[in-house]
């Protein structure tokens, strides 16, 4: 898993490249760099057979949210378009605006909720394992499993 992870946020999240390995006319920009989650944890890797990435776009309409849910693996997203507001249970709450990027948080409930006029879009990247959800809804159970 470490190596399908390392390799799919070095390719997807452009983590440090070195400029001499593209062509010249391509621009590269860095969007995250991180050992922690947006609120401290370190990342850890699964440890599976069954390793599997998974990248899906997310679109929150004005005025909703995504249900507290977690997950028990990174997970990265970029935000496309919009502002997004991550609550977490212990009233905790991070916002994230258009062309942010950050580590979700591991093992915590949150909430991912629009309070804008327009959609918050935004594309995440899940460092999963098959046959697992991607999510698990609070009072709920299994959630997004795409």
């Amino acid at each position: 898993m470490k190596i399908i992870a390392s390799a799919l946020v070095l390719m997807f999240l452009v983590v440090s490249p070195n400029q001499s390995e593209y062509n010249k006319d391509v621009k590269i920009e860095p969007l995250l760099k991180t050992d922690t989650t947006s609120i401290g944890q370190k990342i850890i890797y699964p440890n599976s057979e069954k390793n599997e990435a998974t990248i899906l776009k997310v679109t929150i309409p004005p005025g909703k949210s995504t249900g507290w849910h977690k997950h028990g693996f990174p997970v990265f997203a970029y935000v496309l378009k919009g502002t997004l507001l991550i609550e977490l249970e212990n009233g905790q709450a991070k916002q994230f605006t258009e062309n942010s990027s950050f580590a979700e948080v591991i093992n915590t409930f949150h909430n991912g909720k629009n309070d804008d006029k327009c959609d918050v879009v935004l594309i995440a990247f899940f460092m999963g394992e098959k046959g697992k959800p991607l999510s698990v809804q609070k009072n709920y159970g299994e959630g997004i499993n795409k």
